[in-house]
């Protein structure tokens, strides 16, 4: 149980530090906000699509998908969006919160967070199963998060379905993960020689591209944390304790529930789909995990209560520490990992 707890500080604690610096930088006056704002939008628009693709790059290849668990993934990642809407439909009336609320009910921290801790639970097999859904959740994420974030977006008050498909389309997260799926897709179909490795890979044939990308790809959320921690705002946690406290539960209770314990109940009781132990540490970390850190970067490039998002992202993550632990005690406790 110590180790167990002890993991699940060390995961956390790395995001609350890095945001610790950010907030400290703002409060020693070492750049005024104008500064974080620019190097906000270089996160989302630079570092987090270059992290992306270098995630789908590491995939050895799209034919491991095992697509009943990747299905049984996407449906309820829509069931998860789909109430969180509708909880906060009914609950908030402030147009700039209800996109914001809704993607925290979804979106997890599952490219930071997700898959070291799929490795740590399940070892290689577990962790080559989360690249592979990473390949497909993350797109959905952003996808949904966009749709979301515009239509609720304080400057979209007119929906336009158009402009929606358009953001949609043009989103850098976005962009970055289909070019690393139409990447992994080509290196799939080129010849390959007598031990089984493509005549031509990036890694390979351009190392000094790769080792660029693979840098870069490493300074993205270290960054973003530091971003976030700047525009961090304790004051305003009076005025939001109940849009944060909703959030919070969404995200840590609710989506966890539904997400890995239907997993359970389908596999235990039907012939549906059968979750093992290499799939379910994926699906631990794809849905209890923090919401995603980049989600406050999305809200404050694309519209929505910006300052909401970034204390969401926070405040998971520090209640994830206790909502992990539990969640890896119950499963390993029944032996589904």
């Amino acid at each position: 149980m110590a180790e167990i707890f002890s993991f699940s500080f060390d995961a956390v604690m790395p995001i609350l530090l890095l945001a610790l610096v950010g907030y400290l930088l703002k409060c020693l006056k070492f750049a005024d906000d104008a500064f974080f704002k620019k190097l906000n939008k270089m996160v989302f628009r630079v570092f987090l699509p270059i992290l992306l693709y270098y995630n789908i790059y590491e995939i050895e290849s799209l034919g491991l998908v095992r697509w009943s668990v990747i299905g049984y993934c996407v449906v309820a990642i829509l069931l998860i969006c789909l109430c969180g809407y509708a909880v906060t439909k009914l609950f908030f009336k402030k147009r700039e919160n209800i996109g914001v609320l809704t993607q925290c009910s979804f979106r997890s921290n599952y490219a930071i967070i997700g898959i070291p801790l799929a490795e740590s639970l399940g070892g290689a097999e577990a962790v080559a199963f989360a690249s592979i859904l990473s390949a497909v959740s993350i797109p959905l994420f952003n996808t949904l998060a966009v749709v979301i974030l515009s239509h609720y977006s304080p400057e979209n008050k007119n929906y336009s379905l158009k402009h929606t498909v358009k953001t949609t389309l043009t989103n850098p997260l976005i962009i970055g993960v289909l070019l690393g799926v139409l990447t992994v897709a080509v290196r799939g179909i080129i010849p390959i020689d007598e031990f089984g490795i493509p005549l031509f890979t990036i890694e390979n044939n351009l190392p000094f591209v790769y080792d660029a990308i693979s840098k870069l790809a490493k300074v993205a959320s270290p960054v973003a944390l530091v971003v976030l921690g700047a525009r961090f705002d304790f004051k305003a946690i009076g005025a939001l304790r109940k849009e944060i406290t909703s959030g919070v539960v969404m995200r840590l209770i609710f989506a966890p529930l539904v997400g890995i314990g239907f997993a359970v109940l389908l596999s235990e009781y039907t012939t549906i789909i059968s979750v093992t132990s290499v799939e379910f540490p994926a699906l631990m970390s794809l849905f209890s995990t923090p919401v995603a850190v980049s989600s406050a970067v999305m809200t404050g490039e694309i519209g929505g209560n910006e300052q909401l998002a970034g204390q969401l992202v926070v405040w998971t993550s520090i209640f994830s520490m206790l909502s992990m632990f539990i969640i890896i005690f119950v499963m390993k406790n029944f032996a589904f990992i």
